[in-house]
């Protein structure tokens, strides 16, 4: 039973685990001010998806909570708010059964429940030393899609697509499925590249090494701002791909994929033995020498 009562009804299937991910967007915090209703909806939406795709989990309904200021409180924003809402549950054919509107500073809190058959969910725990440590799709294109919409001018050769990256990043949930069995560990990239997978590692009780050199950026990215593109790919977040590990042994299953077009990843580092109160994600530059870390990614209490 979906709206319409005080809390929704969801029978899952004896076979599959019910995957329950929250997330709330803050205006000026996760979106900038001058975002459209349906900018700030596909955006809000995308982002909570992630997370099933994070976890190898089929999506299948949200609740929605939506704060709203006097001024956007009006019939033409949640018209727009709400269409952006139908487009990407139809995209991703999710049901909306329940939420709460109240008074306030813009904010969006969404739920999301999937499912995912028992023992095949991906988890941040599973890698281990010797694994290979792979993103898929660009890097870097969240952050650059946040400059172009802060600057006025800038000289980036495809802004179109950076702000649909930024409003409208694709949640990599075919992807996930496709992973299930053959990841050790994943996490979706939201705070940046080194923060997510320090959490991959800190849960695994692991270290990592990363090349910038296996980067995945996107040509326009890197003509956007050469000096800092990569930054943005390490630290910069809101790409929302997936970060994972696999074992020696699954790797022939992983390149068959990547090869025959079926799924789109790169490797990007290996796992290796964590070292006592050493930082769990080492980055080497394009001389194999470490790069002073010093920032970690996004932190909403830095």
């Amino acid at each position: 039973m979906g709206i319409g009562d005080d809390g929704a009804l969801i029978n899952p299937s004896d076979n599959q685990q019910l995957v329950v991910a929250s997330d709330t967007l803050v205006e000026d915090v996760h979106f900038p001010a001058a975002a459209t209703g349906r900018q700030v909806a596909t955006r809000a939406l995308c982002v909570n998806l992630s997370d099933m795709a994070a976890m190898g989990a089929q999506p299948r309904w949200f609740t929605l909570a939506l704060t709203l200021p006097e001024e956007r409180a009006n019939s033409a924003w949640l018209a727009d708010f709400s269409a952006g809402i139908a487009e990407i549950a139809k995209q991703f054919d999710i049901a909306l059964v329940g939420g709460d509107t109240t008074s306030g500073p813009l904010t969006v809190s969404i739920t999301m429940l999937g499912e995912v058959p028992p023992a095949e969910s991906l988890q941040r725990s599973g890698a281990a030393v010797g694994d290979s440590v792979f993103v898929t799709g660009y890097l870097g294109d969240g952050a650059a899609g946040l400059k172009s919409i802060s600057s006025i001018n800038n000289s980036c050769i495809n802004s179109d697509r950076l702000l649909q990256r930024f409003y409208a990043p694709q949640p990599q949930i075919k992807t996930a499925i496709q992973l299930r069995g053959i990841a050790s560990a994943c996490i979706d990239i939201s705070d940046g590249l080194v923060a997510d997978l320090g959490h991959i590692c800190q849960a695994s009780a692991v270290a990592a090494t990363v090349y910038t050199q296996q980067l995945p950026i996107a040509e326009d990215v890197r003509k956007l701002s050469p000096n800092n593109c990569i930054d943005w790919a390490l630290f910069g977040g809101d790409d929302y791909q997936l970060c994972f590990t696999v074992s020696a042994d699954k790797i022939d299953k992983l390149e068959q994929l990547i090869d025959g077009g079926e799924l789109n990843a790169c490797k990007i580092g290996t796992i290796q033995i964590a070292a006592d109160g050493g930082c769990p994600v080492t980055v080497l530059d394009s001389n194999n020498s470490p790069i002073a870390l010093n920032k970690q990614g996004y932190d909403h209490f830095g």
